[in-house]
């Protein structure tokens, strides 16, 4: 079939053709990538037991080694994520999937507590830089309709790999100690890598908006429709990219993004400050209703489980209703199973329930939130955008997992410390629906003139 326009929009072309075994293998590969970058995430608090009892270490000498890994991801996020958008979404995942696969390699070998902290922070910046690029990559190569979906079970990569990463260490400090986990969490990124430079294809939107790169874009069009003759074609994206002149940062605060913007920054923030603040400390307080470390440890793994199913269905829903509406029906859901928990503490089976839909909605939402993210931003600041908003995140992420020890000293019942942790997830909830009502205006502010 021959391409009879003198330009295609390449954006335009994804979303009329259906989703091809090409873009599903670039699904696949991203998802592949946030798998080891949960892993890598989580290995920390895996192999945790093990440094204290090794390296005599006392609780309050451990908290910095969790800190360095989310201060890492943080800056990570803030500082390389944007490049994404100035080097291109394939070479920053592949510097970053490099750099924390060699950082967690070389902190398997850490002789000391400075060193293990420095390598954490490190590998912490490289999964910071590649998660929002992975999402930015398979968001820009899968059709509007599927698009939400798609990037959602992406992104489930994340907490299946967390999930996994907690049964091989399991398995693995048995068997040779603590440093086979991090071991691990280098060799499988350095293995990967090889395959990724091979077959991961750079955006074509990210091509198109650069210009001069035509006879690429046609090759890796062709794969997606099989049979189109490119010959004499030229690439655009609908959108002309707005000319920065400077850091793409400040693109998110043009005057059609700012408010979206802030919208996006609140709802991350509370949102991963509620996933961090449970994820951290509820096996603790489930242990203070006497329950056992291992009822403690299964109870807690449903908020996990649920994430990942959560995630797919609302990923399913915000193709078909208004995302906005979805993921703030979400959050506010999320806030009253958070709430339940503490009633329901002292039964171990109602409070596998409440936790697990506890994370069916947070985490869930959080995995929808980052494919709002990467629909939301056009092209030229789209990985900025999805980065900073994950930055800012972090932020939460870190005072959650600090806020768990403070309200514990405050003495609080257990209904009222849950009812607490959950009034973050209510405001991300309404910070979404305010986005939403504030795009509804504008699309409604821009029909006249898009009629005249």
């Amino acid at each position: 079939m021959a391409a009879t326009q003198s330009a295609v929009d390449v954006t335009a072309f994804i979303d009329h053709h259906r989703v091809s075994p090409f873009q599903a293998f670039i699904v696949v590969l991203c998802f592949l990538i946030v798998a080891i970058d949960g892993f890598d995430t989580a290995a920390i608090g895996f192999i945790a037991p093990a440094l204290h009892t090794e390296w005599n270490l006392q609780p309050a000498q451990l908290a910095p080694v969790f800190g360095a890994g989310l201060a890492g991801l943080m800056l990570g996020a803030l500082v390389f994520g944007p490049f994404g958008d100035r080097v291109g979404r394939k070479r920053l995942l592949l510097a970053c999937v490099a750099v924390f696969g060699l950082a967690s390699l070389a902190s398997a070998w850490s002789p000391s507590l400075t060193w293990l902290l420095a390598l954490r922070f490190l590998t912490g910046l490289g999964l910071g830089g590649a998660m929002p690029n992975a999402i930015t990559l398979t968001s820009e190569y899968c059709p509007a309709a599927r698009r939400s979906f798609l990037v959602t079970t992406m992104f489930c990569g994340f907490t299946i790999g967390s999930a996994l990463g907690g049964f091989a260490a399991a398995a693995l400090i048995d068997l040779a100690g603590w440093r086979s986990v991090l071991l691990t969490g280098g060799i499988a990124p350095l293995a990967l890598l090889p395959l990724l430079a091979w077959q991961l294809p750079e955006s074509v939107r990210f091509l198109a908006s650069r210009g001069n790169h035509a006879p690429r874009i046609a090759r890796t069009l062709a794969r997606i429709a099989p049979g189109t003759d490119f010959t004499g074609v030229a690439f655009r994206i609908a959108a002309p990219t707005t000319a920065l002149g400077g850091s793409t940062v400040r693109g998110l605060f043009r005057p059609e993004l700012r408010r979206g913007t802030l919208f996006m920054w609140l709802a991350f923030f509370m949102s991963l400050l509620v996933i961090y603040l449970l994820s951290s400390w509820l096996p603790t307080l489930l242990r203070s209703t006497g329950a056992t470390l291992r009822t403690a440890a299964l109870v807690t793994a449903m908020f996990q489980v649920g994430g990942t199913l959560g995630a797919i269905a609302l990923g399913w829903l915000m193709d078909r209703i208004n995302p906005h509406y979805v993921l703030g029906a979400s959050y506010a859901a999320a806030g009253v199973f958070t709430a339940l928990i503490g009633s329901f503490a002292a039964e171990p089976w109602a409070a596998a329930v409440a936790v697990f839909c506890a994370g069916f909605c947070v985490s869930g939402s959080q995995v929808g939130a980052n494919a709002l993210s990467a629909a939301y931003y056009p092209t030229d600041c789209r990985a900025t955008g999805v980065s900073w908003a994950n930055g800012v995140g972090r932020l939460g992420s870190v005072l959650g997992s600090m806020a768990g020890g403070a309200m514990l000293s405050m003495g609080l019942s257990m209904a009222a410390l849950f009812m607490l942790v959950g009034i973050p997830a209510v405001i991300a909830g309404a910070s979404m629906v305010a986005m939403g009502r504030w795009r509804a205006q504008q699309v409604v502010a821009a029909a006249p003139a898009l009629q005249s």
